[in-house]
């Protein structure tokens, strides 16, 4: 692949990975949009990364639209997005997460450029519907108003008939370095290191559903550097198209977590369980598996490590350094 590739969202957890991984294979000409992000907590994510320029997103879409990249770009890896799942400005939401996404895919199929982006497990709500990545999307109903501009965004793509043009990746529980920026938004396993580290406990939420014990409410955890690896597959793959459920295809408990977090720390286990707050009881998911059906048929070589391979990697050679970050 030749010319520029522009990512989005390229200061933040998952777009600065990407990065680092297009980096690894030699690819230096990179746009990074993002918002904000020079003198903010996040700009650490590229400080030892190469990549051509710089461009604040506010205006980064009005300049593509007029036409100051109409040629030389080869690839949008679009990673931007508010990912906060707390956020309730609906408005917000959908300026920022499904029609800014549509603008730029619009331009993208236009001039031929190949368009990857990020949705969200979020999309599937409560699961009580399932996790297959289908295009009967049509079923899903998400738990909050985040998930929803994601699905929108899935829903988008499928009304305009995109999808054998762009690639989409509903992404479950991403966890791994680079994420420090993301205050309460960090995975677990990062929160969790901080509170072992400094107090050799692990806070975990109260179960309020009798199925499921304290900590044993299950997701389907993915290391950033699987992620990564996936995506840079799909893009060098350009013939592979749709959306696609990245997860390991297995849910693991918040236990079996913070087991794997306790032994690559070399510390004994000791749990705390503690109350979900309100804010978020009736919007939480207590199951998230990724059906990855669909994503084995494209022959798709990478694997997806278990919590306690990625734990332990995310530990070792992340977070007990000193520059923890992806260089």
């Amino acid at each position: 692949m030749r010319g520029m590739i522009i990512v989005t969202g390229g200061a933040g957890f998952i777009g600065s990975a990407l990065i680092w991984g297009l980096n690894r294979k030699g690819f230096k000409d990179i746009l990074v949009v993002d918002q904000n992000a020079a003198g903010s907590p996040k700009w650490g994510n590229l400080d030892k990364l190469s990549y051509t320029a710089y461009f604040e997103s506010s205006g980064f879409l009005t300049s593509l639209e007029q036409g100051k990249w109409n040629t030389g770009v080869s690839a949008i890896l679009h990673m931007g997005a508010c990912s906060d799942t707390t956020e309730k400005n609906t408005a917000f939401l959908r300026e920022n997460n499904t029609l800014y996404s549509e603008r730029l895919a619009a331009w993208a199929i236009r001039h031929n450029v190949y368009f990857a982006y990020a949705s969200s497990a979020a999309a599937y709500g409560a699961g009580e519907r399932g996790f297959s990545d289908d295009d009967d999307t049509l079923r899903l109903k998400a738990l909050n108003p985040y998930g929803q501009s994601k699905l929108d965004f899935d829903l988008s793509v499928l009304r305009n008939k995109w999808e054998t043009q762009v690639t989409g990746f509903r992404f479950f529980n991403v966890y791994g370095p680079n994420e420090y920026h993301k205050g309460a938004m960090r995975s677990m396993v990062h929160k969790g290191f901080e509170q072992i580290q400094s107090g050799g406990k692990l806070r975990l939420f109260k179960s309020y559903k009798a199925e499921y014990p304290d900590g044993g409410q299950k997701r389907d955890f993915v290391y950033v550097k699987d992620v990564v690896d996936l995506v840079l597959w799909f893009m060098e793959h350009p013939a592979k198209k749709g959306i696609y459920n990245v997860g390991a295809g297995r849910a693991q408990s918040w236990n079996e977590l913070a087991e794997a977090l306790f032994k690559a720390c070399r510390k004994p286990v000791q749990i705390e369980y503690v109350d979900m707050p309100e804010s978020i009881k009736n919007q939480y998911q207590y199951f998230t598996q990724a059906d990855l059906t669909k994503l084995r048929q494209t022959n798709c070589p990478v694997t997806f490590q278990n919590l306690e391979t990625g734990v332990s990697d995310y530990v070792k050679h992340h977070l007990l350094r000193e520059d923890p970050y992806l260089s």
